[in-house]
């Protein structure tokens, strides 16, 4: 596709409604901003081109505006002397190299419109690119927040830690706070059910150290009588 039609297309599209219809608007905006830059390039160096033809030719219409005025001048002398001959040769020549100056000066006219207007589009389309950039870096932004934003739900979903305390589902959906709370609870609970245990045995062993002596004493006693019997 030619410069001109790209840039056409570019300068006469709509970029909103362009992301809109787009199935991914980041990928479209920095494929027409792509696009864009490209263009830009090919239009300077068009309009460098264009400039330097422009010069040329304005140097030629400098140089025959020179030799037309030259031949001016020869026919004049050429009628001061009488020599009418010499001056019709004169005139014919200059009126050849006026012809060609004409269309020169209507070249050099051509150039200087076609710069003006490569100019004119350069900053249009620099326009365009500035917007372009400007809603991709929006884009961006939006984007990376929402990567953020979607980060800090799946941290505070999941939490730091893995517990094998039993939660329900009420508890895996609470704040972080409650549940820290909730699991200091637990363990505080089985902390209690472990010290309660560890005293019950105890008392345990207690009775049973009185009841094993009291069974000795017992069959002392029993013994003595017997012997004393």
């Amino acid at each position: 596709m030619g410069v001109f039609s790209r840039f056409m297309d570019i300068i006469n599209s709509n970029i909103n409604s362009l992301l809109d219809q787009a199935e991914n608007p980041e990928k479209m905006v920095k494929l027409m901003i792509n696009e864009m830059e490209d263009t830009i390039i090919e239009i300077k160096t068009n309009c460098a081109a264009a400039i330097g033809a422009e010069n040329t030719a304005k140097r030629k219409v400098q140089e025959l505006e020179g030799l037309v005025d030259r031949w001016q001048k020869r026919a004049e002398l050429a009628i001061s002397k009488g020599r009418d001959d010499l001056a019709r040769e004169a005139l014919l020549e200059k009126k050849k190299l006026t012809a060609e100056l004409e269309k020169l000066r209507a070249e050099s006219e051509r150039y200087d419109q076609l710069v003006k207007k490569y100019k004119a589009d350069i900053e249009k389309l620099n326009e365009k690119l500035e917007s372009a950039k400007a809603k991709y870096r929006a884009m961006r932004e939006q984007a990376a927040r929402e990567a953020e934003e979607a980060e800090a739900r799946r941290k505070a979903s999941s939490g730091p830690y893995t517990y094998t305390y039993n939660w329900s589902s009420k508890n895996k959906d609470a704040d972080p706070v409650e549940r820290f709370s909730r699991m200091e609870e637990h363990i505080d609970k089985m902390s209690e059910r472990k010290n309660q245990a560890a005293e019950d045995k105890d008392t345990e062993l207690k009775f049973k150290d009185l009841e094993e002596q009291e069974e000795i004493e017992s069959e002392l006693e029993q013994l003595k009588k017997n012997m004393n019997g």
